[in-house]
């Protein structure tokens, strides 16, 4: 397959391709050559997750990839009604971001049951109050969101003596890891006992919004709320009413329904929210760790073999075996 031409949409920085030199003509496109170009592309690279272009410019009836590669766990900025029908391939960066965001959400959970930002501003006042804080083992956390990186968050908070319930799209009675996972039709029944409310689901149809004022208004004024997932999982101004009138203790959230966040933003100064750039799974080294799991899945399919991380376009994700 060395005379096929793979596109890469997004240079800044350019991936690290040396593997596929002399087995592939690359070409890079941006927003404004990115339509010219997808016709003649034998395969895409999506490296410029953050953009709607490829949705925008995706071709209808005629040539165009055969295969599309995204450098990301999310596929819904991806998923135009053409791509979704066609029989293109369409594959994403699952496995790559799994355990840094595990990490990331322990990270947060810590810092807010130890109430490490009121320590930090304490620090700059040079005040010296002593407080108490919450102890993690015996807490109570569901996480939204079975696949891999629910998973490996559920994993991560269990180490530490979390109590997790994790919740999937659809129920499983029987779970090797977690004894069971439980269906979306579960969440509410499971809030009201719930420290930690995880958000790490993908974004679909029928989840778009799913944390709103009655979600909220099921979790205990002790409960804090963090998403990892998709912003467009929260309506915003419901969980900002929440934090202002306290019905809920704290929240973090990574990921914004509008990237990046306004400065004008209520979000900003809210009671207890902390904001962070999307940046949970983004750890040093983590482009060349796309750009390998990229030349891995190349290798396959210039051989003909089937190709790992293959995503259901009618669900929006790689489905859990």
């Amino acid at each position: 397959m060395t005379d096929c031409t793979l596109l890469v949409f997004g240079s800044d920085p350019a991936p690290r391709l040396d593997r596929l030199s002399g087995r592939a003509r690359i070409v890079y496109a941006d927003d404004v050559s990115l339509p010219g170009l997808l016709p003649s592309a034998d395969a895409l690279l999506v490296w410029d997750f953050t953009s709607d272009a490829v949705r925008d410019a995706w071709p209808g009836a005629g040539p165009r990839p055969r295969w599309v590669h995204t450098a990301s766990a999310g596929v819904d900025r991806l998923l135009s009604p053409e791509l979704t029908s066609s029989d293109v391939v369409l594959t994403n960066a699952r496995g790559v971001f799994d355990q840094p965001i595990a990490e990331y959400v322990a990270g947060l959970v810590i810092a807010m049951a130890k109430d490490f930002p009121e320590t930090w501003e304490l620090q700059r006042q040079r005040r010296w109050q002593h407080r108490e804080t919450m102890r993690l083992g015996g807490s109570r956390a569901v996480v939204v969101g079975s696949g891999p990186i629910g998973r490996a968050i559920a994993r991560t908070l269990a180490a530490l003596g979390v109590e997790v319930e994790l919740v999937g799209r659809t129920p499983r009675e029987t779970d090797s890891e977690f004894g069971r996972v439980h269906g979306s039709a579960d969440l509410e029944s499971l809030l009201p006992s719930a420290d930690w409310v995880i958000s790490a689901a993908p974004l679909t149809n029928e989840n778009l919004g799913m944390f709103d004022a009655r979600l909220f208004g099921r979790m205990p004024r002790t409960a804090r709320f963090i998403n990892v997932g998709r912003g467009p999982l929260v309506v915003e101004g419901d969980l900002a009413d929440a934090l202002d009138r306290r019905t809920i203790a704290g929240a973090a959230l990574d990921v914004f329904e509008h990237e990046p966040l306004a400065a004008d933003s209520r979000l900003w100064n809210l009671p207890g929210l902390l904001v962070s750039p999307h940046m949970s799974g983004d750890t040093i080294g983590w482009r060349d760790d796309l750009a390998e799991q990229f030349m891995d899945n190349f290798d396959r399919w210039a051989a003909g073999e089937p190709l790992l991380n293959v995503v259901d376009k009618q669900l929006g994700y790689v489905p859990v075996s």
